[in-house]
């Protein structure tokens, strides 16, 4: 069933649980996440970036056929949208919550633009995520030889003057593939958690490592976005499988399997699995006996 995005991180906020806004760029991948949120009872965001899939206008409509046919509550977010047409877009595409990316710009541009797109999406019934601080790629922590690390003081300040829903911070992750280790500044993230009102995000998830990520969720962040390790999960499994000959012909199943065994796991690792809330009640299959066991 599709909900809003804020009421699931509103709920895994007060939770102290994180939800993976999994990527979907494309039919495979969606229906992959949509089964890995049903088996384990979890809490569905599907994200895609503009471009991502060659028709965003028919791809959102899959998107919404899926998630309106799900037990499980799910919300769809256009991620990092660069342009006022890019998130209007999105809008336009079904995505009932858009991420508008101006983390590059100084702070008053950053605000100016962000708070325009909020008055039009709120008044369609649309969500807002922005970032504040800049996530960059392979540990780029810095803008213009600047520190990029979110400032408490200036996210505070953002969240009133903005409007939005929930807010992307930068404590070290990076997108992509790391170059080097981690480096999380927890102390930043529970300063952020205890003076910002809104739901945090986490971007850069992928290659951050179990433990990082779930100590994380439980000091404050409410939604990490996860694409490159499923990616990497998806062809993991073809090659665990091995595609020679006649294997070939499993290659989209052992495809959209990897990527769902991935979903799931993050689900578990980020405490989402079983906060799934409708009128389907949900039972871990830990607590169904095997019936050949009891014979």
């Amino acid at each position: 069933m599709l909900v809003p995005m804020s009421e699931i991180l509103q709920k895994a906020k007060a939770g102290s649980y994180g939800v993976p806004a999994v990527a979907a760029v494309n039919e495979l991948s969606a229906r992959a996440c949509v089964a890995a949120a049903e088996e384990t009872g979890s809490p569905l965001i599907m994200l895609c970036g503009y471009g991502h899939n060659p028709d965003m206008d028919y791809f959102g409509r899959i998107l919404n056929d899926l998630v309106t046919r799900t037990w499980v509550p799910a919300a769809l977010i256009l991620d990092h949208s660069a342009t006022f047409e890019e998130a209007i877009k999105g809008i336009r595409s079904g995505f009932n919550t858009i991420m508008v990316d101006r983390s590059k710009l100084p702070y008053e541009e950053n605000v100016a633009q962000v708070k325009e797109l909020v008055k039009i999406a709120h008044a369609a019934g649309i969500g807002v995520e922005a970032e504040l601080g800049h996530v960059g790629v392979g540990e780029n922590y810095q803008v213009d030889g600047i520190s990029a690390l979110t400032v408490p003081e200036e996210a505070v300040r953002y969240v009133e003057e903005t409007g939005v829903d929930c807010l992307a911070v930068a404590i070290g992750t990076a997108h992509g593939v790391y170059k080097g280790q981690p480096q999380l500044r927890f102390d930043l993230l529970e300063e952020l958690a205890q003076k910002v009102s809104v739901p945090l995000v986490l971007h850069g998830g992928s290659g951050t490592g179990d433990d990082n990520l779930a100590l994380a969720c439980r000091k404050g962040i409410s939604k990490v976005n996860i694409a490159n390790d499923l990616f990497q999960g998806a062809y993991k499994k073809t090659i665990d499988v091995g595609m020679e000959g006649n294997n070939i012909y499993a290659l989209f199943p052992m495809l959209e399997l990897g990527y769902k065994e991935t979903a799931k796991h993050y689900m578990e690792i980020f405490g989402s699995a079983g906060k799934a809330w409708s009128g389907k009640q949900y039972v871990s299959t830990e607590a169904i006996p095997d019936l050949n066991e009891a014979k």
